[in-house]
């Protein structure tokens, strides 16, 4: 294929330049339709066949000269309903909306990978469906699937890759096993009574109860649940109540429940059905009653062993062997809906970098990237691409 760092050396201007026209114009799950419109144009462009998916997704097939496997490369689109309030001259140009968690560098890697691999396609040995997936933060991954994603032609792998600004720039982290957490979310009514706060003896108290449930339920991660199998209960809002001296009627709590371990809600340690016993118990106490609404966000994304092996052998000639290492962590990824699917790996490129203050959190209102770690995105994609179609091949004979 040529000196591939070199090309992409060539077309790191362009590479920034999307980027940044991204970082603009960013749009919500299932808005992005300026943003399809750049993708599908780019793809297009390139000679690769792209159509719409999924409302504003847009997937591209790339055919090689020779027969063999289907291997899905995926970028997210979307952006967070957050105002951005860095100083740049290529801020958001979107109102209480920015690109707050790295989705515009995801989409640039991937389009300048996608040049590079059509350039170069009479060595593709199977075929590549560059997805662009919309709504990633509200496990849009779901959507794709029903409407056919992994299908026509069928995919036998995916690779994801996600900007990461805990770890330093330059370094990238790739993990066997439990990656990324699985998500579900959690509303509870609490029902009391409501009275007068100068005779609480006449009312049943759903504050009160909401204030020990809060507590109570910590008890599920911390004396129920291995500490070697994480899990995180978090109270994101409460409300209820109307004056200072009323008692009211109802409280309402919102949270979620984290899990890094395989199985999730159905593994052994059950924390679902833990927390909804704990709840209830709570309530019981306080001659309470609650309904609990529980939903499934995220499952936990697993890297298959296989893949992984290949992405760390692929890494090997993208970074010096310090710069490869290990991590999981209790945020989530709706890539995790095709990993449990198909053979599939997702991968951490640090972006890291103190002195340009991009190591500030994901979904921070200032959060920014450093920009030289792009190319090292894009040559992760275009060569593991490659090694994949190579280790397939050498399988099969």
């Amino acid at each position: 294929m040529g000196n591939i760092r070199q090309r992409i050396a060539e077309l790191n201007q362009e590479l920034i330049d999307l980027r940044r026209d991204f970082h603009m114009h960013p749009e919500l799950g299932f808005q992005e339709h300026r943003t399809a419109a750049v993708v599908e144009t780019y793809l297009n462009n390139l000679g690769i066949h792209a159509e719409r998916v999924s409302k504003t997704g847009v997937v591209g097939l790339l055919k090689g000269t020779k027969p063999g496997p289907v291997l899905m490369l995926r970028a997210d689109m979307d952006a967070l309903p957050l105002a951005e309030e860095n100083d740049l001259p290529y801020r958001s140009k979107s109102t209480g909306i920015s690109h707050a968690c790295g989705h515009d560098a995801h989409m640039a890697m991937l389009l300048v990978a996608a040049r590079i691999l059509s350039e170069h396609r009479e060595a593709l040995a199977g075929t590549i469906k560059f997805v662009f997936q919309p709504d990633e933060e509200v496990a849009g991954a779901i959507r794709m699937i029903e409407d056919g994603i992994l299908e026509n032609p069928r995919v036998d792998a995916a690779v994801g890759m996600h900007i990461w600004s805990p770890l330093e720039s330059g370094k990238i982290s790739i993990t066997p096993g439990a990656v990324m957490a699985g998500l579900d979310v959690f509303k509870i009514t609490i029902h009391g009574k409501g009275g007068h706060t100068g005779s609480p003896e006449s009312a049943v108290d759903p504050i009160l109860a909401a204030a020990n449930l809060i507590q109570t339920v910590q008890l599920i991660q911390t004396r129920e649940i291995s500490h070697l199998k994480s899990t995180i209960i978090m109270f994101g809002k409460i409300s209820g109540g109307t004056k200072s001296n009323i008692i009211p009627e109802k409280v309402e709590l919102e949270g979620s429940i984290r899990f890094l371990y395989e199985g999730g809600p159905d593994s052994v340690e059950r924390p679902i059905e833990r927390f909804r016993r704990v709840v209830q118990g709570v309530c019981e106490t306080h001659q309470c009653t609650c309904d609990i609404d529980i939903h499934t966000e995220n499952i936990p994304l697993v890297n298959d062993d296989g893949m992984v092996r290949l992405a760390k052998s692929t890494a090997k000639k993208v970074f010096h062997g310090e710069a490869i290492v290990q991590g999981s962590y209790l945020a989530s990824e709706d890539f995790s809906f095709y990993s449990s699917r198909v053979p599939a790996v997702f991968m951490f490129l640090g972006t890291g970098n103190a002195s340009k203050r991009t190591n500030l959190p994901h979904h921070n209102s200032c959060f920014n990237i450093d920009e030289d770690t792009l190319r090292f995105g894009v040559e992760m994609y275009i060569r593991i691409a490659m090694d994949y179609f190579t280790s397939v091949d050498q399988r099969s004979t």
